[in-house]
């Protein structure tokens, strides 16, 4: 498993944290329990097999939604 962190652009609503959450824990490969939106950060925390699923795919389930990736901090956990 590794560990990422994705920072987005400014989050500006609750209901936007729902939806992300959603899209990532949708994913193959994503460790469900260890996803965390965090509001104030715009930041998206989570664990993930990158066997299973590459980082630019997370990055784009999340950009399809309508929210810009900044960048992302992936290291091995």
């Amino acid at each position: 498993m590794r560990k990422a962190v994705i920072q987005l652009e400014t989050l500006s609503c609750p209901s936007c944290m729902q939806k992300i959450e959603n899209a990532v824990k949708g994913l193959n490969g994503i460790d469900q329990d260890s996803v965390k939106i965090l509001f104030n950060a715009s930041k998206v925390r989570f664990d993930f097999d990158s066997d299973s699923v590459a980082i630019t795919d997370i990055e784009k389930a999340i950009e399809d939604l309508g929210y810009p990736v900044v960048k992302s901090k992936v290291k091995s956990s």
